[in-house]
């Protein structure tokens, strides 16, 4: 049989493989645009173009006016890491004037005997964003959140640059043959939880991510419980709130014992 005689319209095995495959492409094309989409509470059609953008998975701006807003401030603070290199010596000596009244809880030097976080030698950036969050009512505290209010853009950067001057707190593990909790050396995969020390030191940092070495394990343990129960959700696409959730009691206070190991001549103070 020739080429001619196989792909001809007469050949009744040709011609009904080729009405099969149309049948096919008909019944799916009708499925898929169609019939699917309506299964789906509050399908709205919009026209043939975002019914083919939809169901190849890809987002179009005309669905973005119904997208559901968050009942709450979110952080609007962009980092980039050639934010805060070089500060000039004015931005640190006006810094240092404006944290004078930081001092009652943070310390005359950045470092609080009290729970509130350590300040001295923080990353820029993390102090930078924190302020205007406070300031924004992305992150609120009674504490704070007065406080950062009348500060201006420039006021919190010259505060972030000159704890980030200052020489940082340098933790202490008095048992140095001890390994790391696994929560900070390794997270929990299989639970989706990131090693705490990927990104807050000890392994790595994430920019905008806290250095927790020497903070006080009772604020490291309010925080964790923040995000968890959602009470703080000034992070990032909800990253530590995931994480938080997931965490069981036993690795919250393991994390925050770990970070939270004085060095040795707090000790004798």
């Amino acid at each position: 049989m020739s080429a001619d005689q196989i792909f001809s319209w007469k050949n009744r095995w040709f011609a009904g493989s080729v009405g099969i495959t149309a049948g096919l492409l008909v019944a799916s094309t009708l499925g898929g645009f169609i019939v699917l989409p309506y299964l789906y509470p509050n399908f709205e059609f919009r026209g043939a173009w975002d019914a083919i953008c939809s169901a190849a998975g890809i987002a179009r701006a005309s669905s973005s006016a119904n997208a559901i807003q968050p009942d709450y401030k979110i952080s609007t603070v962009s980092l980039t890491s050639d934010m805060f290199m070089r500060p000039s010596p004015e931005a640190i000596g006006r810094g240092a004037t404006l944290a004078q009244q930081c001092a009652i809880c943070h310390g005359p030097t950045g470092i609080s005997r009290a729970d509130s976080p350590n300040l001295s030698g923080q990353y820029a950036a993390v102090i930078y964003k924190q302020l205007v969050d406070f300031k924004t009512g992305a992150r609120v505290n009674a504490v704070m959140t007065p406080f950062a209010a009348p500060l201006s853009d420039q006021d919190m950067r010259d505060i972030a640059v000159y704890y980030a001057y200052l020489p940082r707190l340098p933790a202490y593990h008095p048992e140095q043959s001890a390994q790391p909790p696994n929560v900070v050396i390794y997270g929990a995969p299989m639970r989706g939880i990131a090693p705490c020390g990927s990104c807050h030191g000890t392994l790595d940092n994430k920019a905008g991510s806290p250095w927790l070495e020497g903070q006080a394990a009772a604020y490291i343990k309010a925080q964790l419980g923040a995000f968890a129960s959602g009470a703080r959700r000034n992070d990032s696409g909800g990253l530590m709130r995931n994480i938080a959730r997931r965490m069981t009691p036993e690795e919250i206070d393991q994390a925050a014992r770990y970070y939270s190991s004085r060095p040795s001549f707090m000790t004798t103070q």
